[in-house]
């Protein structure tokens, strides 16, 4: 599976792909789109988009992750972060990818294994989980790695869960289980 993470931003879009062969991770290319600040900001979605159009293009990902939006109380800045995520969606639905989308709980927690982990804690269980030489640069390089590595666990668990025949079975009470009567109350 070849998953491109996107972690959405109008100052740095972090992007980065993983590839999982025989159950193994590898990096294949990170980094960020970096739109000059003083453009309008109409000009540095456009940019943003047409950044992402190339990388889909050069990489050819399967699937695309997008990091979903975390609650922010600068309105302004949460609906400027909607504006790049809009724009990263749509580049992967253009190029007829389809799209997942984690919150940065559940990236942090399937990286770390703590969904409160600070940026230091995810850029260094990245760098040891692709087995890079240093921490990818710049940090949203990072995030957006995390993301894809949370759609590759998520996606074997997924699996896992598909396949596995006791959650096929319906639960019917406690009739269903042997030894029920084994199972005692304390008055």
């Amino acid at each position: 599976m070849r998953v491109l993470g996107i972690d959405p931003g109008t100052l740095t879009t972090g992007y980065g792909i993983v590839v999982e062969e025989d159950h193994k991770l590898f990096h294949v290319v990170s980094g960020g789109i970096s739109p000059s600040a003083k453009q309008p900001f109409p000009l540095r979605l456009k940019k943003i988009y047409e950044e992402l159009e190339k990388i889909i293009e050069k990489y050819r990902p399967q699937v695309v992750v997008v990091e979903d939006l975390f609650v922010s109380k600068n309105i302004k800045s949460a609906l400027k972060l909607g504006h790049a995520r809009g724009v990263a969606i749509l580049a992967a639905m253009n190029a007829g990818l389809p799209v997942f989308e984690y919150a940065p709980l559940e990236v942090k927690q399937a990286v770390v294994g703590n969904g409160k982990a600070d940026k230091k804690q995810v850029q260094m269980m990245v760098k040891t989980l692709l087995d890079l030489p240093k921490v990818p640069h710049p940090a949203d390089a990072a995030d957006a790695l995390a993301a894809a590595i949370c759609h590759i666990h998520s996606s074997r668990l997924r699996e896992i869960l598909k396949h596995s025949s006791s959650l096929r079975q319906p639960v019917r009470g406690m009739s269903g289980f042997r030894n029920a009567g084994a199972l005692r109350t304390r008055a």
